[in-house]
């Protein structure tokens, strides 16, 4: 069985990897359109306008108003039927087992060849979790990270993009504005990610999502 007529996000701040990537990979999935997205926000939009259905995701970590697995988190949460793949440079067995910890359906180090993430991609299309070879996963503790990412995981879209709008430093009435609504809904909405984060007010709130940076991340 080909794959082919897929549709195929690619996230991923730097253009030219966006490029070659979907230039390396065109060949090797027949009739497929490519979406590109730069940042967080600009894959939440594409999530929300899209109206054909989507087959796969290709997620870079570190792309802007994301903040380490947040994204991934957010994404295995609210669409729990697309797969998503977790393309890095970072390679070392801490971000790979929290990537797949989180629900990553596979993770292709950024250093792979077109025909290692080619094959990679097949695999996950079918339904395989793809790891490179001799990836031997370590157990995530369930420290204060892993629940903070539950908590995250409970926040609707606008809910979270209204977090990582704090997390820029914009005001509530710079929300507002972007939103189209009114300042008190942007405080309605701050109160509830406030509850289901566990935290008191947004400094709090840009802490606790802080806690998903790789960096930050240690497995016991």
């Amino acid at each position: 069985m080909k794959l082919e007529n897929l549709n195929i996000i690619i996230a991923d701040d730097h253009p030219l990897f966006r490029n070659a990537l979907r230039q390396a990979l065109s060949s090797a999935f027949n009739n497929t359109q490519w979406f590109e997205a730069d940042s967080a926000e600009a894959l939440q939009q594409l999530m929300d306008n899209n109206e054909a259905p989507v087959d796969l995701i290709l997620l870079d970590l570190q792309m802007p108003g994301s903040h380490g697995y947040s994204t991934l988190i957010h994404l295995r949460s609210h669409y729990p039927n697309i797969p998503v793949v977790v393309i890095s440079a970072h390679e070392d067995i801490n971000t790979v087992s929290r990537a797949i910890h989180y629900g990553s359906s596979g993770f292709i180090p950024k250093s792979s060849s077109m025909e290692t993430l080619a094959q990679a991609l097949n695999a996950v299309l079918y339904g395989d979790i793809w790891l490179p070879p001799g990836t031997q996963i370590v157990p995530v503790s369930d420290d204060a990270t892993d629940q903070m990412a539950s908590r995250l995981s409970d926040l609707t879209p606008q809910q979270y993009k209204v977090l990582q709008m704090f997390a820029e430093g914009l005001l509530n009435k710079q929300i507002a504005y972007d939103f189209g609504v009114s300042e008190a809904t942007i405080k309605a909405h701050a109160t509830a990610i406030f509850r289901k984060l566990g935290v008191r007010n947004r400094t709090q709130a840009v802490i606790a999502l802080q806690q998903l940076e790789m960096e930050k991340v240690n497995l016991s």
